[in-house]
C-alpha cells in the first residue's frame, strides 16, 4: 500500500475514520504506515449511512488526525455505494458552520454542486461511476457542466479504472483525481501519477 502511494505521485491521502480501530492504541493501522510531513491527510466519512453519522465521524477525525479537512460521504445504501444528496447537503451546511474544510463525495448533479459551493464548501467531487466499481466516467457530460460553472476545484472522484481514465478528467477541466482501488491494484505503478500530468 505505501509503495503503491508514492509511486502514484499523490500529495493527499484519504483516511476512512469508521474504518480505523481506536479502541485499541496498541495496535497499529493506516496512520501509522505513512510520512505525515509528505502527505496530507483527508479523513472521510466513509461508512456513514446519515447526515447525523457524518457529522459525528467528522467531529471524530478533528480529534483523532487534527485536520478540519473532512471528505464528506453520505452513503445510505452499500449495495451500490450512490451518495445521498439530501443527506450530503445537510451535514455540509451543518460541518461548515462547524470550521471544517469541506470536500464533499456528489454524484455527478451540476445542482447540488453549485448549491454546495454556495455554502461554503471547498470542493465538489462528483463521482466518474459508483466507488469501487472500475466502470470509468460514466457521467463526463455532467462533469463539463459542473467545471463549467463551479468557482472552486473539481476533483473527479470513484470509478476510475485505468490511467487514462485520470488523464481524461483533467482534460475535461477537473483540477484533480480521487483514486483508490485502480491504484491499490495497479501492475505498473505509477501510471496514475503520469496520467494525471499528461491530463494537465
Amino acid at each position: 500500500m505505501v509503495a503503491s502511494v508514492k509511486s502514484s505521485g499523490a500529495e493527499i491521502i484519504t483516511v476512512a475514520i469508521r474504518r480505523l480501530d481506536l479502541d485499541n492504541p496498541a495496535e497499529k493501522n493506516i496512520l501509522d504506515y505513512f510520512d505525515w510531513d509528505e502527505y496530507t491527510i483527508l479523513p472521510n466519512t466513509a461508512g456513514c449511512k446519515t447526515a447525523d453519522e457524518a457529522v459525528f465521524t467528522a467531529r471524530l477525525a478533528r480529534e483523532v488526525t487534527g485536520s478540519s479537512w473532512i471528505k464528506l460521504e453520505v452513503i445510505p445504501e452499500p449495495k451500490h455505494l450512490l451518495p445521498d444528496p439530501i443527506g450530503t447537503y445537510e451535514a455540509a451546511c451543518q460541518l461548515v458552520d462547524e470550521g471544517f474544510t469541506v470536500l464533499p463525495y456528489i454524484h455527478a448533479d451540476p445542482v447540488l454542486a453549485r448549491r454546495l459551493e454556495d455554502i461554503g464548501c471547498a470542493t465538489v467531487m462528483p463521482l466518474g461511476s459508483p466507488i469501487g466499481s472500475g466502470q470509468g466516467i460514466q457521467t463526463l457530460e455532467e462533469i463539463r457542466l459542473i467545471v463549467a460553472d463551479a468557482n472552486v476545484p473539481v476533483v473527479v472522484d470513484a470509478g476510475l479504472a485505468v490511467p487514462s481514465e485520470a488523464s481524461q478528467a483533467l482534460e475535461t477541466g477537473a483540477d484533480c483525481v480521487l483514486v483508490n482501488t485502480a491504484i491499490a491494484q495497479a501492475r505498473r505503478r505509477g501510471a496514475h501519477g503520469r496520467s494525471v500530468q499528461a491530463g494537465r
